[in-house]
């Protein structure tokens, strides 16, 4: 049995984005934890090593309770939140709930390259109809359930990076695709927002918040020249960062 967490003490919570699971940030929370920081990865319902669960059911709430269920379970006092990818969509949803249920949990949301959505928005509001299409159709062979994942050279990896996060991958749940998410805009933005953006190569489907961010009060904007799965091609760098903001939060 783990000691219970110091109440003083600030986490850091990472969310994976689609297709991956909690594996992919196995570089980066060593990093984490030898700073002295403690450090969470949940795999959300669906995908990883929870990929025996797939189900046509899950949806964005069931991702947005996996993420709640950790930091309940782990009886996490405090937390710099990161979403990675899709899971923008997942953490901006959580920090409405935690925002209204129990304020002051959240020190920090982190979008790492992340997705940004308006109310009302789903994951795939702002991506080109082609890409609409593509995974739609993509989609359609497995009933609706799911759809697979991409070759991680689309996420700038090449070599054995490329290939071990090829290995890993797994389809991911359909349904949260093309599913709204409510929530309180002005709720959420009272959290302090850090927009890390991969710019080398920039993935196409990411434009929009990257605009947005350098248009909109409030946020703080940090540049990595990598590509889409930092956590993979530079965990040192997105260790520092990381690290910078607890630091911030806890000074």
């Amino acid at each position: 049995m783990t000691a219970a967490t110091d109440p003083t003490q600030t986490s850091i919570v990472l969310v994976h984005g689609s297709w991956h699971g909690a594996w992919c940030w196995c570089r980066v929370l060593p990093l984490l934890r030898s700073a002295g920081v403690d450090s969470h990865a949940v795999t959300l319902t669906g995908v990883g090593e929870r990929a025996h669960l797939m189900a046509p059911t899950i949806d964005l709430h069931t991702h947005i309770q996996d993420v709640i269920g950790l930091i309940e379970a782990e009886e996490l006092q405090r937390v710099v939140l990161v979403g990675h990818s899709y899971a923008g969509m997942v953490i901006t949803g959580v920090a409405d709930r935690l925002q209204a249920e129990q304020p002051g949990l959240l020190a920090h949301l982190v979008y790492l390259d992340a997705a940004l959505p308006y109310p009302g928005d789903s994951w795939s509001s702002h991506h080109s109809a082609e890409t609409k299409q593509a995974r739609i159709s993509a989609a359609e062979s497995s009933g609706g359930l799911s759809f697979p994942p991409p070759d991680a050279s689309l996420f700038g990896l090449s070599g054995a990076d490329r290939d071990w996060v090829n290995r890993r991958q797994t389809p991911q749940p359909f349904k949260l695709y093309q599913q709204p998410l409510d929530f309180d805009a002005e709720r959420v933005a009272a959290v302090p927002r850090t927009f890390i953006d991969c710019t080398q190569p920039a993935l196409a489907t990411i434009a929009p918040s990257r605009v947005r961010v350098r248009s909109e009060p409030g946020w703080n904007v940090v540049e990595m020249a990598t590509g889409h799965d930092p956590m993979v091609s530079e965990p040192a760098a997105l260790s520092q960062i990381l690290l910078g903001i607890h630091h911030r939060t806890t000074a």
